[in-house]
């Protein structure tokens, strides 16, 4: 749970760093340091989401498919399923 925790806020403050970027300059540098970032934390979401979530939980795995903010979906979900 703690790794998703992790991976979601990443994932969600990556994202809103590539927009920032892609909104105002623009710096290659930037793009290439913080997308593969993103493309990774994504992946950890998608991962732990599958490990935390059991078999009767399908709406987490869903949810965490959403790209840029599905690990925080997910984190949602798992909250209101009382874990």
């Amino acid at each position: 749970m703690r790794t998703l925790r992790i991976a979601a806020g990443v994932e969600a403050f990556s994202l809103v760093a590539l927009l920032v970027n892609l909104l105002t300059a623009h710096t290659p540098a930037v793009s290439s340091l913080v997308g593969p970032l993103h493309g990774t934390a994504y992946l950890v979401v998608i991962a732990a989401a599958w490990q935390v979530s059991d078999a009767g939980t399908p709406g987490t795995r869903r949810a965490a498919v959403v790209p840029g903010v599905g690990g925080l979906l997910a984190l949602r979900r798992l909250r209101t399923e009382g874990r």
